[in-house]
């Protein structure tokens, strides 16, 4: 199978794309996000065509993209009060809210659970398509089971050509990493099932009077996964990646000291850091074997390059990355969400 990557994308173009949502086919299209591997949600056999694309755990649930909230009322069987809510105040955005599935969403799309993701994307291109088809879209991220989401059409094409007919560019994904993800379904409780840009201080700000809390089996591995990116192994480089948390300047003496044992050894590390890491190691680290991630402590700037970062050393003779963290707070939380599934639980704290 041939791999078009159609830009510009004109309104032709989205009717004869979203004819191909409506046929059964795949497509590749951007969000605010990452770029989602979409097909019909109301098409089971389309939907299975997503897991077989990818190489996905068919128990790994899939995300119904809709272009408005009113589209939610056809997918759910209700939209509870807090749902609703937060769908207003954040939606169009980077929030995917858990509701009771509607009894004609297939049950490939939910991984069997009686629950359903539900997202409107903020991103114009996405939200035509959706329009176009009539129909919600089901979207992973486009790329292959356990590989680095994609953040532009190139490094969904390295994944997926060869594998769906068309790819829809609509340039470099502005935040960079997946939607936040909560679940609203017990009463007065808000549980966030995996991190993002909608934060749950963002949340609590919204909702005072909400139980906003962070999901305790984020890293469960015994059960059916709630929501995706919850049970299985995502993100990972080619090579091994361990990642430094801490105070600044500790974090650089201590990749300093790494880099320099790994090196002694016959290795070949490569390092993904601030600028300021960078610009203080760069005595001791070739220019390219680093991958700058702007300034120390802009979560923005490092979640918007997190995944291309992951990739940038796939085709090179590097051994294994070494990467400078983030503190843990607002997009710091999803940022290490990915980073300590991308490295396999490989922190170091110093």
């Amino acid at each position: 199978m041939d791999t078009e990557i159609l830009r510009p994308i004109s309104d032709a173009d989205l009717e004869r794309v979203a004819a191909l949502i409506r046929s059964g086919a795949l497509v590749a299209f951007p969000t605010e996000t990452v770029y989602g591997l979409g097909a019909n949600g109301l098409d089971a056999a389309a939907c299975a065509r997503i897991y077989e694309a990818k190489g996905r755990p068919s128990d790994n649930p899939l995300i119904l993209h809709i272009a408005d909230l009113a589209m939610a009322h056809d997918v759910a069987s209700e939209v509870p009060p807090l749902a609703a809510h937060l769908l207003t105040a954040f939606a169009p955005g980077p929030l995917t809210v858990i509701l009771p599935k509607a009894p004609h969403i297939p049950d490939i799309v939910t991984g069997g659970l009686s629950t359903v993701g539900v997202r409107c994307p903020d991103h114009d291109i996405a939200r035509r398509l959706i329009r176009a088809a009539g129909v919600p879209i089901a979207a992973p991220s486009a790329n292959t089971s356990g590989r680095p989401s994609p953040t532009t059409a190139a490094m969904v094409y390295a994944d997926m050509a060869g594998r769906i007919p068309l790819i829809l560019d609509g340039g470099s994904c502005r935040l960079g990493v997946e939607s936040t993800i909560v679940d609203c379904t017990e009463e007065g409780v808000v549980t966030i099932l995996r991190p993002g840009a909608i934060t749950r201080e963002m949340m609590v700000a919204e909702l005072p009077h909400a139980d906003v809390r962070m999901d305790a089996a984020l890293t469960a591995e015994d059960e059916a996964p709630r929501a995706p990116g919850m049970k299985y192994t995502h993100y990972a480089p080619r090579v091994p990646l361990t990642v430094y948390v801490g105070a600044g300047t500790d974090v650089t003496a201590a990749l300093r000291e790494e880099f320099l044992r790994r090196t002694a050894a016959g290795e070949c590390p490569a390092l993904i850091a601030s600028n300021e890491t960078i610009a203080a190691l760069s005595d001791l680290v070739p220019a390219e074997r680093t991958y700058n991630c702007g300034a120390r402590g802009n979560h923005s700037a490092l979640a918007s390059c997190l995944y291309d970062a992951l990739r940038h050393f796939d085709d090179m003779p590097v051994t294994s990355l070494l990467a400078e963290g983030a503190a843990a707070v607002g997009l710091g939380t999803a940022i290490m969400n990915r980073l300590r599934k991308a490295s396999g639980g490989r922190i170091i704290s110093i």
